[in-house]
């Protein structure tokens, strides 16, 4: 009998083996790079506004992965936008879906528990599924706490949002000379992947001062020279694209003569503008990228 149930006990095991891709369902998760690449997001748009806003970012069940409150938001906004974020994730929808339907006369909705049915949560998609949401509250107005959560979700890359498991090694990437040299010719980038961006960069007149929230730029000069800016305040700065901000000039700052065979490392969120150029310039940035940038505090 003993070994009756052993071999029965060792077929189940088999069985549930032999099985598992079926019981086990595969999809993207929001990771913690992911949630700091929202607030990160999230927090430029409020800064853009001139904004204020408490941020917050929750995984598809609700739970809290990410938070920030910027300087001069009230302290309840905090709890609010945990609120917001975990009521767009849980019901998979914008939270100004229940506040318009609550407007309308279906006040029974607020019986609901741990449900905030206010403007300014907003679902995270990622490949058709929700991964998360983020909820804002203490911007200007129901619509500002909404568009700065929108440009939060936005601003997650697909492949920060990963599924289960391990990632297979990336392989070496090896680009031949005529490949460096065509991009030279145009100033293009030559890699772009998860993590860091390889750039062959040419310029041959001044261009707008620009802020990489995410990104550190690591320049090497090839030809040319140009001055260049470093810190100080952007005038009239845009955000032109995530973790991007660009403007006409920089006010203040450092100013340095660059030539060939010079180096410059520029931290992220650090203004920096080619003031002048004596062209062309040709140079590589290498750019790692890092989403934490205080955001995920």
């Amino acid at each position: 009998m003993k070994q009756m149930a052993s071999v029965t006990a060792a077929a189940l095991l088999l069985a549930s083996a032999t099985t598992g891709e079926a019981q086990v369902a595969t999809r993207p998760a929001l990771a913690l790079e992911g949630a700091r690449q929202v607030i990160a997001g999230a927090v430029a748009e409020a800064k853009r506004l001139g904004a204020g806003g408490a941020i917050a970012v929750v995984d598809d069940g609700g739970t809290l992965l990410s938070f920030e409150r910027l300087d001069g938001t009230f302290a309840a906004s905090a709890n609010i936008a945990v609120g917001k974020a975990r009521t767009a994730a849980m019901f998979q929808r914008p939270t100004k879906v229940f506040e318009d339907i609550i407007n309308k006369g279906r006040t029974t909705m607020v019986a609901l528990p741990d449900f905030t049915p206010l403007q300014g949560g907003v679902p995270i998609v990622v490949e058709g599924r929700v991964v998360g949401a983020v909820g804002v509250s203490g911007a200007a107005s129901a619509q500002q706490d909404e568009d700065i959560a929108t440009a939060g979700a936005k601003s997650l890359r697909p492949a920060a949002a990963t599924a289960p498991g391990a990632r297979p090694p990336a392989a070496a990437t090896y680009l031949e000379n005529p490949q460096v040299a065509a991009a030279f010719a145009r100033g293009a980038p030559l890699l772009e992947v998860d993590g860091y961006k390889v750039h062959a960069s040419r310029r041959e007149a001044p261009g707008m001062a620009e802020v990489h929230l995410w990104e550190t730029d690591v320049i090497y000069v090839l030809e040319g020279s140009a001055t260049f800016v470093t810190g100080g305040t952007m005038l009239e700065g845009k955000t032109t694209a995530p973790g991007e901000v660009r403007g006409p000039a920089i006010q203040g700052g450092e100013s340095r003569r660059i030539a060939k065979g010079d180096v410059i490392v520029i931290p992220q969120g650090v203004p920096h503008w080619f003031k002048e150029v004596q062209g062309p310039v040709l140079y590589f940035v290498v750019k790692p990228i890092s989403m934490a940038g205080g955001a995920g505090k």
